[in-house]
């Protein structure tokens, strides 16, 4: 039959025949359909009577696909209700029979159902189909190559264990150190006056890529001559201090708190802390005022991110840094799991201050270094990882805090100390620019700016005996 030609019966066919092709005609092997109400009666080829007259068989409502999948081939034998016996109603029924089951033939889902009599007849003289194994091997590997990636990604973003001083394997203990209630221990360096015949007790707190021994230089004249106690500590996973395994910007204040208590300090001393610890001794005016005699902050980092800095001065802010320098800290910020691999592969450039770049040094700083010499000590600062050390103190300086600077009032309104703020205008670490908008919000802070300095102003002893005399005697 020519395709999309009309089927007509012929007008000779007998009623038999007629029959005879409507059974040929329905054996299909499924219906995707539900059939119609003429069809309802519908009967496999072969079954007995028993069968047939089985209430399994008799369906007095429409067929439905599900119910007609388990059906190996389809008899119809009735037609329109309207008109049941007559030659019309039958060819009619057969036509339609016809069309409906090509349909069915031509929506057939494939291998997945089962298959009529005559089907499966003429599967049985062909040779079987082979698998198609060559599909699944492709599946099998593409899920062990997806496997083997994802291990080898994960292991590349995790840090190494820390080499805990004093373990087995881990670096010795050569500081006296202090335990903790956690149990980690903090490993200090005690300079300047005797504690018991002291005057001032002050505590510094070292910054980025540094250890105790880089203390602020006071000058032994002026220790003796304003009786100073000077107390350095190694932060937590620097040098000879334990880890802390969960910092934050509110531990490492109650650190300093419990470190005070354990070395018997007295209630109240001071407090200066220099570059990445800038942002620590904001902490410690927020958590610990009530120990606090006066706090000096030096050349202090600030956060992009803490709410109420003006956009305008953030962006100028930022855009002072390298270009590596803004990636390393975005990274940070917003995927701070990803900041220990950012700062360790080779395919684009780390951080700037961890590589020690001299593009960041201004005039005055290469001579500042250039006149310190060589620290010997330097290999001993992250000897026990840099994760723990330099990675998670940018995680936790440049992460995301819940409270601003800018939202503290004066821990001192009562005069009984300062809040010393000092910057150099100079500097290519950190730029100036959040230091002055924080002074001019926050007028109970003194601001001190050197022109032609940059951020290694406080290793150079005559700043730092300036910046404690200013610190403990008032003086501007």
């Amino acid at each position: 039959m020519e395709e999309g030609r009309e089927f007509q019966l012929p007008e000779t066919m007998t009623d038999d025949e007629i029959a005879r092709l409507g059974i040929l005609v329905s054996e299909v092997p499924h219906a995707p359909l539900p059939l119609p109400r003429y069809a309802c009666e519908i009967m496999l080829i072969g079954i007995t009577d028993d069968e047939r007259a089985s209430p399994e068989r008799n369906h007095s409502s429409t067929l439905t696909p599900s119910s007609l999948f388990s059906y190996k081939s389809w008899l119809v034998c009735a037609f329109s209700e309207s008109r049941p016996g007559s030659a019309a109603s039958r060819r009619e029924g057969a036509t339609a029979v016809y069309w409906w089951n090509l349909l069915a033939l031509l929506l057939a889902p494939g291998p997945g159902h089962r298959r009529s009599r005559s089907m499966a007849e003429s599967a049985g003289k062909r040779p079987p189909a082979s698998a198609p194994a060559s599909s699944g091997m492709a599946t099998k590997l593409s899920i062990v190559l997806f496997v083997t990636l994802s291990v080898l990604l994960y292991q590349q973003l995790q840090p190494p264990p820390p080499k805990i001083c004093g373990s087995l394997n881990g670096p010795p203990v050569t500081a006296p150190r202090t335990k903790l209630k956690d149990g980690r221990h903090l490993a200090y360096l005690e300079s300047g006056v005797q504690k018991m015949k002291a005057k001032y007790k002050v505590i510094f707190v070292h910054g980025f890529y540094s250890c105790r021994y880089d203390a602020l230089p006071i000058s032994p004249e002026v220790a003796q001559e304003l009786g100073i106690y000077l107390l350095s500590f190694d932060r937590p996973g620097y040098a000879e201090s334990d880890p802390d395994p969960a910092p934050s910007e509110k531990s490492i204040a109650l650190d300093i708190e419990e470190l005070a208590d354990n070395l018997k300090l007295g209630p109240k001393f001071h407090l200066i802390g220099f570059s990445m610890v800038g942002e620590i001794m904001w902490s410690c005016l927020k958590y610990i005022p009530n120990r606090l005699s006066g706090v000096a902050i030096l050349g202090p980092v600030g956060n992009y991110w803490w709410s109420s800095l003006p956009s305008n001065v953030c962006r100028d802010a930022w855009y002072q840094q390298l270009p590596q320098d803004q990636w390393a800290v975005w990274v940070a910020h917003h995927l701070p799991w990803l900041t220990y691999w950012w700062n360790t592969q080779k395919l684009f450039p780390p951080s700037s201050v961890i590589a020690r770049s001299p593009l960041l040094l201004s005039e005055e700083d290469a001579m500042v270094r250039k006149k310190l010499g060589l620290r010997t000590y330097t290999p001993t600062i992250r000897q026990q990882g840099d994760y723990n050390s330099l990675h998670r103190d940018m995680m936790v300086g440049f992460g995301k805090w819940d409270w601003s600077p800018l939202d503290l009032e004066d821990p001192f309104a009562g005069g009984e100390g300062k809040v010393h703020l000092w910057h150099g205008a100079e500097d290519r670490i950190v730029p100036v620019g959040l230091s002055r908008y924080i002074s001019e919000r926050l007028p109970w802070v003194v601001y001190h700016e050197l022109p032609k300095s940059g951020h290694l102003f406080p290793l150079d002893s005559e700043k730092a005996d300036a910046i404690v005399k200013s610190l403990l005697l008032g003086d501007q």
